[in-house]
């Protein structure tokens, strides 16, 4: 697995019960309805893309790896975003989860 970013762990070393209540916020969500883990995670790849947050691409390509998304499908969350955001955002979030699958 990929290291975290320094300014991501020292953060949450410095506001332990903001990272806690982030953490349960997170937890509460993904237990809030029918999606399997992988399918949620893929969601929030996916809307991290939409949003063009770098970081964000990269957290939700680790953690979606983790509960066993495949290359194609990370890419797939890429593709269907082409008609949505545009190419360039695209091609950068392309880059993004790449960096990730190529261990950057």
């Amino acid at each position: 697995m990929e290291k975290l970013p320094k300014r991501y762990t020292d953060f949450r070393e410095t506001f332990p019960e903001i990272a806690e209540a982030y953490d349960a916020m997170g937890k509460a969500a993904g237990d809030a309805g029918p999606m399997d883990e992988k399918t949620c995670r893929l969601v929030k790849l996916a809307l991290s893309v939409g949003a063009r947050q770098q970081g964000s691409v990269h957290a939700h390509t680790r953690r979606a790896i983790e509960v066993g998304a495949s290359r194609e499908e990370l890419l797939q969350v890429v593709a269907l975003a082409v008609t949505s955001i545009g190419f360039a955002p695209s091609v950068a979030a392309y880059s993004w989860v790449r960096e990730v699958l190529e261990g950057r």
